[in-house]
C-alpha cells in the first residue's frame, strides 16, 4: 500500500512540475531590427510582423554581448558573460558553469521534450553548417544540423575577402530551386512537432540568414529593388570627439566598398531576411495546424543587432544602438496583452527567468528578471536598465584560442597592441541603456565614455557625456555600470 501511495504522489509531483505550455523558441542569426513589425519602410517580414500582432513585442530589447558565441551562452543560460566568462567565440560556458541549467534543461527537469534544430548555441558560419560546432550536449534530448543548397554554391559567392564568407561581407542570388539550410532546418522543425505535439515540448530551432553570406533564392532578390534601396546617413566613421574603441569593429577590407556595392549588400541583406521570414512563417503556420497555437508560447528574436553601413559600421561587435538592439516577440496563449508593444529596456538574459515564469516552472538561477509584470501590463512601471558590452583586444573567431579573462585584470597584458587596443592589452566597453539614454564608458572612462539621449537623437549624433546639462544623468549612469558584473 505504502509504494503504492508514494506512486501516485511521484506522479502527481510529476504532473504538477510539468510546464503550463509549450515553448517554441525561434532563433535568426545577426537581424537587427530591420522588419515590418519595428517600422522599417523597405523590408518585408510578414510572418514575423503577424507573430507580433499576437504577441508582445519589445520595443527596446538588447543582447548582453554583440557577438554570436558570447551571446547565446549568455541568452541560453540567463546568465551575463561576466559569469559565463565568454567573450570571444571559441570558449565554451561550461568551463566557468559546469553545472548552469540551460533554458530547455530547466524544461526537461519539469518533463519536457527538449530538441533543437539548427543553430541555438555558437558555431561558425557557414564553415560549420550541418555540425553541431560548439553545441551543449546535456541540454537536448535531440538535435538536427540541416545543411542546404547555399552551402554547395560558396565558389559563387560575392566576397570582399576572397576565400571568406562568415566574417566578411559577402552575397549571392541563388537562381536554384534546391532547399537552402534554413528551409531543410523549417521542414526538420515541423516534422518534430508533429511527432511531438502531445507534448509538453521545447523546440529551439535557430535559423542562419541572415547571417553572412547573405545568400537568398533569386525571388527574394527581386523583391528589392536596387534603384530602391537607401543608404545609411547620419553619423560617420571617425565622428569627432567619439572614442577610437567605438570604431574598432570596423574592417579594413570595407575601405573597398562603393555606394553600389552598398546597395547590392544591403539588398542581399533584406532578401535573406525575407527569406528568412518565410520560413518561421513554416514553421508557425505547423503549429497552427496541429491545433497547438493555444498550448505553445512562442517566442522570436536574434542574437544581437548588426549595423548596415550606420556609423560607418557593418556587422556586429559594437555597443552602439543597432549593433545591441535585437528584436522580441514574446507571444503567450490567452494573453489579454497580445498585440501591444512594450517600451521598457529589457535583456535577452531575461528569457531564461520568464519562460519558466509564464509556464509556471521553478525560476532558474539567473542574472536576469522574468519579464511576465510586462507581459501583464507592458507600460507596467519598471526600473531596471539594459547593459551590453564588448571586448577590444582580444582575438575573436571560431578557431582563436580561448581568451583567458584574467587579462581583464588590471596590470595585466593582454593580447595585441593596436588602433583600439588599451595600453595594458584587453579590455571592456559597457554600456547601459535606460528608456532615454545609452551610457558607454570603454576601459572603465579610461579610453573615453559617451552618452547618447536616443529619446530626442536616434541617430546617436550628439554626444552628451561632457555637456554640463547632463552631468547628473552622467552620475546616475556611471553608478548603474558600477554595479555590473562584467
Amino acid at each position: 500500500m505504502k509504494s503504492l501511495l508514494a506512486a501516485f504522489f511521484a506522479l502527481a509531483a510529476t504532473a504538477l512540475a510539468q510546464p503550463k505550455f509549450n515553448v517554441l523558441h525561434i532563433v535568426s542569426d545577426d537581424l537587427n531590427t530591420s522588419l515590418g513589425c519595428y517600422g522599417h519602410a523597405q523590408v518585408k517580414s510578414p510572418h514575423i510582423d503577424k507573430l507580433a500582432a499576437t504577441g508582445v513585442r519589445f520595443e527596446k530589447a538588447y543582447c548582453q554581448y554583440p557577438l554570436c558565441n558570447p551571446s547565446r551562452a549568455s541568452f541560453m543560460t540567463g546568465m551575463r558573460p561576466g559569469s559565463t566568462k565568454v567573450y570571444e567565440n571559441s570558449t565554451h560556458f561550461r568551463k566557468a558553469l559546469p553545472d548552469v541549467l540551460s533554458i530547455p534543461q530547466t524544461f526537461s527537469k519539469a518533463g519536457a521534450f527538449a530538441a533543437r534544430v539548427g543553430k541555438l548555441y555558437h558555431y561558425g558560419v557557414p564553415t560549420q553548417i550541418g555540425t553541431s560546432g560548439l553545441d551543449d550536449e546535456p541540454s537536448w534530448q535531440q538535435v538536427v544540423n540541416p545543411i542546404g543548397h547555399d552551402k554547395k554554391v560558396e565558389d559563387q559567392i560575392h566576397t570582399l575577402v576572397p576565400g571568406q564568407f562568415g566574417g566578411t561581407l559577402s552575397w549571392f542570388s541563388d537562381p536554384s530551386d534546391e532547399p537552402q539550410t534554413d528551409a531543410v532546418g523549417a521542414a526538420e522543425a515541423i516534422k518534430l512537432l508533429e511527432a511531438k505535439k502531445d507534448g509538453p515540448f521545447y523546440l529551439a530551432v535557430g535559423f542562419y540568414r541572415p547571417h553572412t553570406p547573405y545568400v537568398a533564392p533569386a525571388k527574394y532578390f527581386e523583391g528589392y529593388p536596387i534603384d530602391q534601396i537607401q543608404l545609411a546617413t547620419g553619423p560617420m566613421k571617425d565622428a569627432p570627439g567619439i572614442p577610437v574603441a567605438a570604431y574598432a569593429s570596423y574592417k579594413k577590407d570595407q575601405d573597398q566598398l562603393t555606394d553600389p556595392m552598398r546597395k547590392e549588400i544591403l539588398q542581399a541583406y533584406f532578401a535573406s531576411t525575407t527569406f528568412m521570414d518565410d520560413q518561421v512563417g513554416q514553421v508557425v503556420a505547423a503549429i497552427e495546424r496541429l491545433g497547438l497555437r493555444e498550448k505553445t508560447v512562442i517566442v522570436f528574436h536574434s542574437d544581437h543587432g548588426y549595423h548596415l553601413g550606420d556609423h560607418g559600421l557593418w556587422q556586429k561587435q559594437s555597443i552602439w544602438e543597432n549593433s545591441a538592439r535585437v528584436p522580441l516577440i514574446i507571444s503567450v496563449p490567452g494573453n489579454a496583452n497580445n498585440g501591444k508593444s512594450c517600451p521598457r529596456p529589457v535583456e535577452l538574459i531575461d528569457l531564461h527567468a520568464t519562460l519558466a515564469d509564464v509556464c509556471g516552472l521553478p525560476l532558474p538561477q539567473s542574472d536576469g528578471t522574468s519579464l511576465k509584470p510586462l507581459l501583464d501590463n507592458p507600460q507596467a512601471a519598471w526600473d531596471k536598465p539594459a547593459f551590453s558590452q564588448v571586448l577590444r583586444g582580444a582575438p575573436v573567431a571560431t578557431t582563436a584560442p580561448n581568451f583567458d579573462p584574467k587579462n581583464l585584470e588590471k596590470g595585466k597584458k593582454g593580447p595585441g597592441k593596436g588602433k583600439g587596443k588599451g595600453k595594458a592589452g584587453a579590455f571592456l566597453g559597457v554600456s547601459v541603456r535606460t528608456e532615454q539614454f545609452r551610457y558607454t564608458e570603454w576601459d572603465e572612462g579610461r579610453q573615453g565614455a559617451t552618452l547618447f539621449d536616443l529619446q530626442n537623437d536616434p541617430q546617436e549624433s550628439k554626444d552628451l557625456a561632457k555637456d554640463p546639462a547632463h552631468a547628473e544623468t552622467v552620475v546616475k549612469m556611471k553608478a548603474m555600470l558600477a554595479g555590473l558584473k562584467k
